[in-house]
């Protein structure tokens, strides 16, 4: 055996260990019920210029059964429907999010209600909504819900369904698989007091969820994952479009967390280069570790799959068609592996990438702890 043949069959153990890992961990969970609550709720949905798509989930009905304050923040007064409301917010904080959220928690009563932040792609539904406030209500600093995109139809679609759904980039294998501070992700989040307070020094940090989370760790705080997913009803889209949305997430990661971007291909996305090394080599010891892995990774495709399927379909929006249905699960194996070849072009892209990225029409220098600034010149892009 020569030496690259042991270093792939090295690497194969650790994917193979890390992948079986975090397998058993998810096989050991059931799905429960969402928390009960119907403790008033204040609704808030940033949002610069949104699209038919998002305008369709911003006016959807919410069936959640307490008192609910639904409130989108954007610069120009979108398409709504009555029982949405709007405010005006044109922040000036490099993180915009950031700063239409601070300035609507300025401007707006809270009264006791709990908060939550949900994009504007995310179709939002009582079950949601119940399912994000009951752990803030009883006690934990944030949740957030898992993102499911659904709907997929394009290639490009169905690599990014397999990227959030079916591999570890998953936030639910994420969540289990996380040292120390939690994974998050902020498309739907609840916050607690304290939440909002560490949100107010984030306004320069463009992974401001993976920062909140890592603030609330340092003090000893509960972040709990919500069991009912964020639904994000995906239009078409490109190939190119989704490299550039994940290579925008490698290179947040480098900035963030440097010390975890190199356990992406080591361990989130080793399939396709130990298969290609295998082939190369002709090594059948290697060809049978990666056979071993590709067989633990397609059970832990499964199990996501299990895991993360909406149980019921949206209800319609209000004259906007019907509802949102829920097809059954692709192929397992086609989908997660071409999940994991969209996080392994990002993440080589990244690697020759400057430190900027375009974000929200913005280009912005990157900084060491997920800071950014302005980029001189940038403007929108």
């Amino acid at each position: 055996m020569n030496a690259l043949e042991a270093m792939g069959l090295g690497w194969v153990v650790l994917a193979g260990g890390f992948s079986a890992v975090a397998l058993g961990r998810l096989l050991s969970q059931r799905r429960r019920a969402p928390g009960s609550t119907r403790v008033p709720v204040l609704l808030l949905r940033p949002v610069d210029v949104p699209t038919e798509r998002e305008l369709e989930n911003l006016s959807r009905p919410i069936d959640y059964e307490g008192p609910l304050t639904h409130v989108v923040l954007s610069p120009q007064r979108p398409r709504l429907s009555e029982d949405v409301l709007w405010l005006r917010s044109d922040p000036v904080a490099p993180n915009r999010k950031v700063g239409h959220l601070l300035y609507a928690l300025e401007k707006l009563p809270r009264d006791g209600r709990v908060v939550l932040v949900v994009d504007a792609d995310v179709a939002v539904t009582g079950e949601l909504v119940e399912g994000l406030a009951a752990p803030v209500a009883a006690g934990a600093a944030l949740s957030t819900a898992v993102p499911t995109p659904v709907g997929e139809r394009a290639l490009a679609d169905r690599a990014v369904a397999g990227l959030l759904r079916r591999t570890h980039h998953s936030f639910r294998a994420l969540h289990v698989m996380s040292a120390g501070a939690r994974a998050v992700c902020g498309k739907a989040l609840g916050l607690s007091d304290r939440a909002v307070e560490e949100l107010r020094a984030l306004e320069d940090h463009i992974g401001e969820d993976l920062e909140l989370s890592k603030r609330l760790h340092a003090k000893g705080l509960e972040v709990e994952l919500c069991e009912v997913p964020a639904v994000v009803p995906m239009a078409s889209g490109t190939w190119s479009a989704a490299l550039e949305r994940f290579t925008r997430w490698m290179q947040v990661l480098s900035s963030h967390r440097p010390g975890l971007y190199p356990t992406v291909p080591l361990l989130f996305t080793p399939t396709w280069p130990l298969l290609a090394l295998g082939v190369f080599t002709g090594s059948m010891w290697l060809l049978a570790g990666v056979a071993g892995l590709l067989a633990v990774r397609t059970l832990l495709s499964w199990r996501l799959t299990v895991l993360t399927t909406p149980t019921s379909p949206l209800p319609p929006g209000e004259g906007r068609g019907e509802g949102i249905g829920f097809t059954p699960p692709s192929p397992l194996l086609w989908d997660w592996l071409l999940g994991e070849a969209l996080l392994l072009a990002a993440f080589m892209t990244s690697l020759v990438r400057p430190s900027r990225v375009t974000w929200r029409g913005r280009t912005y220098e990157l900084h060491s702890g997920g800071r950014m600034s302005p980029e001189l010149g940038g403007g929108r892009g």
